[in-house]
């Protein structure tokens, strides 16, 4: 067996899941008809839109076929975040086309799939010229190219960033200073220096994501970003140089030397690290613009604001600050059998309207820029300009169609690195011999 393979418990539960979702999808390609009569009698055509169905999105869907009553009917089917990874999304997708099955039309894959997913899916590039009407954002239509073709569009982008206790920080001498620092992004230096003022126990100083999954992988890409060792070049993953080192270095640093982040980090996902960093009181908390409603919901009266500020991620002295990038993006599947009425759903979502429903109910970024250049909309919604300047230098993780394949073993070693059973530079160099040995196989 592979070392990198997830526990059996995670597996066991992933089996589960697909199964349960696979039953969904069976039934969906063994009954449903593709068309459906309105009261009039008229024959409707009928799209399957497949994603995490939130309120937003409901929302908007009801929009949609409200707008296109009599023509077009939305039909969706949920795959939720609470019972689905990323992983178990992909895998499940995975399966349901190489069937060729023709009823799922429109579907939404996390930016770092749209290479494996592109064989699948029609090219859109003819549909989303750069100088239509709803011109999409530079940084986030990097992820939906493959092969140079326009596959997918962005619904909505993500962006890493850090979440801080403003009353603790409040507290402190100098509280005026440090948030400048913290506002402009504070070097790690200085940031393990703040971190010797808070008593560890108490208050656990810095939050992250260190479980053997993507998460992990999107702060080893910033890091070595961070450094100007980009982790992916001319075509090879750069684990065994200087930035590596650094990069899993410092992590392991956080928490085996500093003391700063608890060892139970190297257990954490997203939901996990945001649940035990507001029952612990914790100070710092690395995550995505969507935590900010979730903190929004989780503080009671109302006090989100006096709580919890946000700031850049830190970055290495003398060297410029960097985020990762996310985010969502749209495919049609070239098994459809209603493409020009997919592609009427697709563009509606990408509209300046929808996106900013989307936004102010479910926290969605926008893609669309001329929401950024809506004068009146931003004044309502400031953080959106934070947000619109972290993307200024944020960077993708690579495209490629393997990339779960070798993010799996990296993250792995590294996680075993952070838990202090491998050294930073033995895990890199085995990680690295590991990809090289199946690549040749």
């Amino acid at each position: 067996m592979l070392q990198y393979l997830k526990k059996i418990s995670k597996s066991s539960y992933f089996l589960i899941t697909l199964f349960s979702a696979g039953l969904i999808l069976i039934i969906l390609y063994l009954f449903p008809p593709l068309w459906q009569a309105d009261a009039s009698g008229n024959q409707v055509v009928k799209i399957t839109f497949a994603d995490d169905i939130t309120p937003a999105y409901s929302k908007v869907i009801a929009m949609f076929n409200e707008q296109h009553r009599g023509k077009i009917y939305v039909e969706t089917i949920n795959i939720p975040f609470s019972k689905f990874s990323t992983n178990q999304r992909k895998e499940l997708f995975t399966r349901f086309f190489r069937t060729t099955n023709s009823q799922v039309d429109v579907f939404s894959v996390d930016e770092i799939w749209t290479a494996r997913f592109a064989k699948w899916c029609d090219p859109l590039g003819n549909h989303f010229p750069q100088d239509s009407d709803s011109k999409l954002l530079e940084s986030a239509l990097g992820s939906c190219y493959f092969d140079s073709t326009l596959v997918a569009v962005p619904l909505f982008i993500d962006v890493g960033l850090m979440y801080y206790r403003k009353d603790l920080i409040d507290r402190l001498p100098q509280a005026g200073e440090i948030e400048n620092k913290l506002r402009n992004s504070i070097t790690w230096d200085d940031f393990i220096k703040l971190g010797e003022c808070f008593k560890k126990k108490q208050n656990p100083f810095y939050i992250f994501q260190a479980d053997n999954y993507e998460g992990l992988m999107c702060s080893l890409t910033e890091m070595m970003a961070g450094l100007n060792d980009p982790l992916y070049s001319k075509g090879v993953f750069q684990l065994q140089t200087p930035g590596a080192r650094k990069a899993v270095g410092l992590m392991v640093d956080l928490v085996q030397r500093y003391g700063m982040s608890p060892e139970v980090v190297t257990q954490m996902e997203e939901n996990s690290s945001f649940t035990y960093c507001l029952n612990h009181n914790g100070v710092f908390l690395r995550g995505w613009p969507n935590f900010e409603r979730s903190l929004q919901d989780s503080t009671a009266n109302g006090s989100w604001g006096k709580r919890w500020s946000m700031a850049p991620l830190p970055h290495f002295a003398g060297l410029p600050r960097v985020s990762i990038l996310g985010g969502w993006n749209l495919m049609i599947s070239k098994y459809s059998l209603h493409k020009e009425e997919a592609l009427t759903f697709v563009k509606f979502l990408l509209s300046k309207n929808v996106q900013e429903i989307m936004y102010e109910e479910g926290g969605y970024l926008p893609t669309n820029t001329s929401v950024y250049e809506d004068h009146e909309f931003m004044s309502k919604h400031p953080d959106l300009s934070f947000y619109l300047e972290l993307l200024k230098t944020g960077v993708h993780r690579p495209t490629l169609s393997d990339y779960t394949r070798i993010s799996d073993i990296i993250s792995y070693y590294i996680n075993l690195a952070i838990k202090q059973k491998m050294t930073p530079q033995a895990a890199l160099s085995v990680a690295a011999q590991t990809i090289k040995n199946e690549t040749d196989y």
